[in-house]
């Protein structure tokens, strides 16, 4: 496999995720990595609203980013059933973006949508672009957003997406980093930032694809926030948007961000392993594998040796000196009393 097949197969895997909050693309994505041995921060990109008050006229939509450790979120059913529940507005979201191209002499059909996003699958901004393409509405995907679907465009309409501070103190709940997406997209940044930070921000976007990144760099330094990039690559195509791995960030920034991150991960682990210990339950060992096991731990059943599988796991979740420690002794003796009893 070449690094072009490479970036082809996280490109699906990527695309298939559904846009935005989900979290399904990840175990595809991390099979695409795992045969070069690149390492997959699993995350998801969460669709909020910013409001300033009463002036509903100055509400715009906020994506933020959320970063997990090798498990995934500490409540993961939680988390599940918090995107599920904005997937779910998405439907209205699809039927009133249909509804608004009908009334511009665009005509469209829901049957169009539904059936390019697929069987079960929350209809995006994307699957009513493809459906305009289709129909001879626009000539590709990039001009039916600049002209139609851009955040606040004629045929633009909000879901049910939660408040921005509701969507960050939820990830730190959870497990995550949260992560200010895009900021150079909003109104005022400064407001959003302010405001996010208040309620446990971890960072924002800086880097970008063209290389400027002066005013987020200093704005991120303001507020002592973590300084990340990211090419914001969603399957649209066209030649404006950014191919994945297009922004090149400094391993500087990537040091900084691991130094957060580590023990908020290293907490969130924990946190899966003692509620796996306490509710040895086949259905909580699969939350814990959900994101796909490590290759060394493969020749392990995890169903026959539960308690031994997540032994050999521990030292790729955990590095040495995060191991050194009574806390984590005390994990493992616990794990291997599960074996032993089973």
């Amino acid at each position: 496999m070449t690094r072009r097949s490479l970036v082809q197969a996280l490109e699906t895997a990527l695309a298939e995720m559904q846009d935005h909050d989900t979290l399904s693309g990840i175990p595809e994505a991390l099979e695409a990595a795992s045969r070069f041995g690149i390492k997959i921060i699993p995350g998801v990109e969460i669709s909020t609203m910013f409001t300033q008050g009463r002036d509903s006229a100055s509400d715009e939509p906020v994506h933020i980013l959320a970063y997990y450790s090798s498990c995934g979120p500490a409540k993961f059913d939680q988390v599940d059933k918090y995107l599920s529940s904005i997937r779910g507005g998405r439907f209205l979201r699809a039927e009133n973006m249909i509804l608004k191209l009908n009334k511009l002499k665009l005509p469209l059909k829901w049957e169009q949508v539904a059936k390019i996003a697929g069987k079960g699958v929350a209809p995006g901004r994307l699957h009513v672009a493809r459906a305009m393409v289709e129909a001879g509405h626009v000539e590709n995907l990039r001009q039916a957003f600049s002209r139609y679907l851009y955040d606040g465009g004629p045929a633009y309409a909000t879901g049910s997406e939660p408040l921005a501070e509701e969507a960050v103190q939820f990830i730190c709940e959870t497990g995550g980093v949260a992560v200010l997406a895009h900021p150079w997209a909003l109104k005022d940044p400064i407001a959003v930032v302010r405001r996010l930070k208040e309620v446990g921000l971890h960072g924002i976007e800086a880097y970008r694809s063209d290389g400027k990144v002066a005013a987020y760099s200093d704005l991120a330094d303001a507020y002592d926030l973590l300084k990340l990039g990211g090419s914001d690559f969603h399957g649209r195509g066209g030649k404006h948007e950014s191919e994945v791995g297009s922004v090149s960030l400094p391993m500087l920034a990537v040091h900084e961000f691991l130094k957060v991150a580590r023990p908020i991960w290293v907490r969130a682990i924990k946190e899966i392993l003692e509620n796996y210990i306490k509710y040895p339950s086949e259905m909580n060992l699969q939350l814990i594998m959900s994101f796909g096991k490590p290759k060394v731990c493969r020749g392990i059943s995890p169903a026959s040796c539960p308690g031994d599988f997540i032994s050999r796991c521990l030292s790729l979740w955990f590095t040495s000196e995060e191991r050194q420690n009574s806390e984590f002794e005390a994990i493992k003796l616990k794990l291997a009393a599960i074996s032993i009893n089973q």
